[in-house]
């Protein structure tokens, strides 16, 4: 009786440092993001004016929505991540594993958020390609750790019912689908394209209304 109490305590305790670990990561990551965007310089010589400081900062506005779009995407992460180890009630080391691979994709997120933002409007691809498949690789590592952690003969989750764990692992593959079409439509359109990303939460909102509540009442 006291092994098992013991073996339990320490399972959740480790159960705890991975999350712990994972929300330090969150949190450096979606801090990291604002320190790609510069404050505007003057030089002395020409004079510092109004016009002068909001010619700089419409310079910057690229660089503002690229950060928006990746703190919405990576807090939107977090709170999945947090939803997902709610249902986890045991680890194995291959989860460690892709739940480090995950964390390896957040924590690149700050600089492919700065090199997508710095070229976006220069009608260049490698940039572009280079953001989308780190949030693509976000996505499908995502997909794959719901997969992994519902699949019952892992018994790693309780109160997770087949229909519902489809329904999250459908969603993690749709922000990854979205960025595919964005480079596609980038590589006609680049203007176009450039408003795809910060409209992604409304898409969500349209392709998944009502499919959770089904998932959750079957």
């Amino acid at each position: 009786m006291g092994n098992s109490l013991h073996n339990e305590l320490r399972k959740e305790f480790q159960l705890e440092r991975l999350i712990l670990f994972s929300d330090a990561v969150f949190a450096i990551a979606i801090t990291l993001l604002v320190i790609e965007i510069k404050i505007p310089e003057i030089p002395a010589s020409a004079g510092v004016t109004e016009n002068a400081l909001l010619h700089k900062l419409a310079h910057l506005i690229p660089k503002f929505i690229g950060f928006l779009v990746s703190f919405l995407l990576i807090g939107q992460y977090w709170i999945v991540h947090h939803r997902m180890f709610g249902y986890v009630i045991n680890f194995t080391d291959r989860l460690i594993w892709l739940n480090l691979l995950f964390l390896l994709t957040v924590a690149l997120m700050p600089f492919s958020t700065g090199f997508y933002s710095e070229y976006v409007l220069e009608n260049v691809m490698t940039p572009v390609i280079f953001y989308a498949a780190n949030i693509a690789a976000l996505g499908f590592l995502n997909f794959f750790m719901w997969r992994y952690i519902s699949s019952p003969k892992h018994k790693l989750s309780e109160n997770l019912g087949q229909p519902l764990a489809r329904f999250f692992s459908i969603r993690a593959l749709s922000v990854p689908c979205i960025f595919i079409i964005f480079c596609f439509v980038y590589f006609y359109a680049p203007r176009i394209a450039f408003w795809i990303p910060p409209l992604i939460p409304f898409i969500m909102r349209i392709l998944f209304r009502g499919m959770k509540k089904k998932a959750m009442a079957a």
